[in-house]
């Protein structure tokens, strides 16, 4: 693998202080060398966690952002506020996002960006629903979600990640195929190389979320242009993770 894997757990809406406390200090206690780790546990834990996780190497993330720096924009979370309780990542266009809350995809180019601002590292989360995928619009779907952020200034977006969710797998217990996923990886792949050149394209890290599992991780991170994983669901068992992690080294 051209690029270090990583491996981040988004824990969604789940959990109180003493399981969040817990998780991060079992997954911080047992990270397998080789692997970037990172942690996104919901907003009131960031501060938390990331005290817990301070010097054991594990990143911190946030699972969404505000559009805009500070001001009247009651309950939102700004990117510097993300920042400031030690947060080096965070969520762009999650697919909950995108379907639950109706952001559209001039709202997750702003965010990208507002993200990038504050010195953080956007995960841009793109992918397609079922009904998207049987009419064949998958790589449509990928351009159309990619293209709205990359061209309103993809010279300024140095340092991004592009996480892949088919819509379909998200906490359904369906999975991608191997090959399913290595081909829309090498799409985005080659989708990035036509907007930030080749060897930027081939230093971004794409991950691959979508019901992964310890006994399936393996074989989904060894495409060639998939260098990790969005854990959901899985990232809630500290020795499931770390075994998904472990898997992201082979």
């Amino acid at each position: 693998m051209l690029r270090k894997p990583l491996v981040a757990g988004n824990w969604k809406m789940n959990g109180r202080r003493e399981m969040a406390s817990r998780l991060a200090t079992e997954i911080a206690a047992a990270v397998p060398a080789g692997v970037d780790v990172l942690l996104c546990p919901p907003a009131p834990y960031l501060e938390r966690v990331g005290a817990q996780l301070a010097s054991s190497g594990v990143l911190l993330g946030g699972q969404n952002l505000g559009g805009s720096e500070d001001g009247a924009f009651t309950g939102e979370v700004s990117s510097g506020m993300l920042a400031d309780v030690g947060c080096s990542h965070v969520l762009v266009g999650h697919s909950e996002r995108r379907q639950l809350f109706s952001e559209s995809d001039a709202v997750v180019a702003g965010k990208f960006y507002s993200a990038l601002e504050a010195g953080l590292t956007p995960i841009l989360c793109v992918g397609e629903t079922l009904q998207e995928r049987e009419a064949g619009d998958t790589e449509t779907v990928i351009a159309r979600q990619m293209d709205a952020v990359l061209t309103l200034g993809a010279e300024k977006a140095e340092h991004f990640i592009v996480a892949y969710e088919p819509v379909w797998a998200i906490g359904t217990g369906m999975t991608a195929t191997p090959e399913q996923a290595q081909a829309v990886h090498r799409f985005i792949r080659e989708r990035l190389v036509g907007a930030i050149g080749e060897v930027r394209a081939q230093a971004t890290r794409l991950l691959y979320g979508g019901s992964v599992k310890a006994d399936n991780a393996a074989s989904l991170f060894a495409g060639t242009d998939i260098d990790g994983g969005l854990i959901g669901g899985a990232s809630l068992d500290a020795e499931t993770f770390l075994a998904i992690c472990q898997a992201a080294t082979a």
